[in-house]
């Protein structure tokens, strides 16, 4: 008889143990630690212990995550009532750097807006960008994280672009085509990874993509 066919004895019989009392005392199990030799009942404790331990833990992650979600929920409220409160295009490039690397903790940033505003001359944001970075932006639908190996983007943070090792490219859009790109980039190969989740990535595009079409449809 193999060990399936006890245990499926015993759960449809469940009634083996009342009619075999004196049986449970006389059973000994190992001590999953140390070896030793305990009863049933202990064994018993010693697994809801497990189990205790273990929700436990996962208990503290769900709140971890939780407590991290709540704290960049409020970044990005803050990040929305002050890019709203930006009244030029030189502005919402402030406003949009400053949130990112001092509340989000993100130290190198890069923005291309395809469309030039009215008045704004020599600023990096309105560089020349290649067909190609244009046509690639186009395709996607959601932020493109991974290794920084796009010599044109890592090109945007000079003298840092030596120490990028990941970025993050969001497209930003008004109506249904791009009209630029923010670039994210991190010292670190594993900040920005190909599977990472990408909601708040995807967030922070809409809101810069609604700062800047604001800008736009002055002209």
């Amino acid at each position: 008889m193999k060990s399936q066919d006890v245990a499926q004895y015993l759960l449809e019989n469940p009634h083996f143990f009342e009619e075999q009392g004196d049986l449970i005392t006389q059973l000994e199990f190992r001590h999953p630690r140390d070896g030793r030799t305990v009863s049933i009942t202990e064994r018993q404790v010693l697994a809801l212990r497990e189990k205790n331990r273990y929700l436990e833990k996962k208990l503290g992650e769900w709140l971890q995550f939780g407590r991290e979600n709540d704290s960049i929920g409020e970044k990005m409220h803050r990040l929305g009532v002050a890019i709203i409160a930006a009244s030029t295009f030189q502005a919402v490039v402030h406003t949009l750097n400053f949130h990112l690397r001092n509340d989000f903790e993100i130290p190198h940033v890069a923005i291309r807006l395809w469309p030039r505003p009215e008045n704004v001359e020599n600023m990096p944001e309105i560089a020349d960008v290649s067909e190609n970075l244009r046509a690639f932006a186009e395709t996607l639908l959601q932020p493109c994280c991974g290794a920084a190996t796009d010599p044109e983007t890592l090109s945007w943070f000079g003298e840092a672009a030596g120490q990028i090792r990941s970025q993050a490219l969001i497209a930003l859009r008004k109506g249904g085509g791009s009209i630029g790109l923010v670039v994210l980039g991190s010292e670190e190969a594993r900040r920005y990874y190909s599977g990472m989740g990408t909601l708040y990535l995807e967030r922070l595009g809409e809101i810069a993509s609604a700062a800047f079409t604001r800008m736009l449809l002055r002209e």
